[in-house]
């Protein structure tokens, strides 16, 4: 049955609420008081708004047609304002815990002062009252510039320069420098136009690129500690020097020229470690021949002294014998070495010469003298000449002394 029908004991507007707020009847729930229908959103969010007074302080909800008062409002006045006090501490005070990173250090500043450096781990500060900033410590930073100044000679050349640097000082990286990346960026170009502009331009393009980086470096440090920027080198590059475009080819020219010379003092070094090593081995081996000679010589002087001294004895002691004997030697060394044969055909009778048998026993004779009389054979032929004039002289002198003696050597 619809709510306005005609004849139905329950009429009420379920918008307007009516036989609920306490009619004639004065019961709990008003005049339809058997009303067993799910209840509306009107009345929930009456009831809603009742409990909300309660707590304000204000009226309660109103009980069917009496209209008395609900007591206990006074005591609830500050009760929801301290309930959104804590909650609004407890929001604060969640909102101030923050994680620290194991490459990151915290810069705390309460109330714009610097207070302290927080480590890594979990850390809280109270917000609004602290102020964090995180920087990393660890990482490497690089910074590149291509810059075109003047050098010591005048001219003009294009350097390109990469530096990589740290943060060293926390608090410095933070607190000194507005913008401590432009700042090193400033310092960089200020120190490289410092150095170039000592450096001639032949150095800045060769041999000379590793002292700039070197010296660039040294003062751009000084630069950062002085500003108090919290910014630490790590290395510095000089990536590449070229002239103006306008001179480039000819000092292509002159570069490639010097590596020609470079090549060929390479060339000429290796050369000269090859041919040294072997020279010095020719001329060593050289001079130890030399004194192997030398040792032989002397050796076989010393031999041949010490011989003639041994004759020299024998022949103070009996010179008539060995001067004999000397002659007989001399004679049998040089008529040993011929295949003629010497026959008095005036005291002999005709005779028969086996030639052949005599010229093959003559080679033999020669071969073993040769291998037995070596020390012979090698005799200084003046010192032979010298004994054989002496051995003479003392023969003439000896026949004319002892005439008695019959002794001619003629043809000998």
């Amino acid at each position: 049955m619809a709510w306005n029908e005609p004849g139905g004991g329950k009429q009420h507007d379920p918008w307007s609420g009516g036989g609920r707020r306490g009619g004639s009847g004065g019961g709990n729930n008003g005049g339809g008081g058997d009303n067993q229908g799910p209840p509306d959103l009107d009345e929930a969010l009456k009831k809603f708004q009742d409990k909300i007074n309660s707590l304000l302080g204000g009226r309660g909800k109103r009980s069917g047609g009496g209209g008395n008062k609900s007591g206990g409002g006074g005591r609830n006045t500050f009760a929801l304002p301290g309930l959104l006090i804590v909650i609004a501490l407890a929001v604060w005070a969640a909102s101030g815990f923050y994680l620290v990173d194991q490459s990151e250090r915290g810069v705390v500043l309460r109330f714009g002062k610097f207070q302290e450096i927080v480590t890594p781990g979990l850390q809280w500060n109270p917000p609004l009252v602290d102020d964090v900033h995180m920087v990393n410590v660890t990482r490497v930073r690089s910074l590149t510039q291509t810059q075109t100044m003047l050098t010591e000679d005048e001219n003009i050349v294009s350097v390109e320069i990469s530096a990589q640097y740290q943060v060293s000082d926390p608090r410095d990286f933070v607190l000194n420098v507005r913008n401590p990346e432009v700042s090193l960026e400033n310092a960089l170009d200020s120190a490289l136009r410092h150095v170039v502009g000592g450096t001639e331009m032949i150095d800045i393009l060769t041999s000379g690129r590793e002292i700039l980086g070197s010296a660039v470096s040294s003062r751009l440090q000084s630069y950062l500690d002085s500003y108090g920027t919290g910014l630490l080198l790590q290395t510095i590059n000089i990536e590449s020097t070229a002239p103006p475009d306008a001179v480039q080819d000819a000092f292509d020219d002159v570069i490639r020229a010097r590596e020609d010379r470079q090549r060929t003092i390479n060339q000429a070094m290796a050369y000269a470690n090859a041919i040294i090593p072997e020279a010095q081995g020719q001329a060593q081996r050289l001079i130890e021949q030399g004194q192997g000679y030398r040792e032989s010589v002397v050796a076989e002087a010393q031999g041949q002294a010490n011989r003639f001294n041994s004759l020299l004895t024998q022949y103070e002691n009996a010179p008539s014998v060995m001067r004999e004997r000397l002659y007989l030697d001399t004679m049998s060394e040089v008529l040993g070495r011929t295949d003629k044969v010497l026959v008095d055909a005036e005291s002999s009778p005709m005779m028969y010469l086996p030639l052949d048998k005599l010229r093959s026993g003559s080679t033999s004779r020669q071969n073993g003298q040769n291998n037995q009389d070596a020390n012979a054979q090698n005799l200084d032929s003046q010192q032979l000449e010298r004994q054989r004039g002496q051995s003479q002289q003392s023969s003439r002198s000896s026949s004319s002394s002892n005439s008695t003696s019959g002794i001619q050597r003629e043809g000998r």
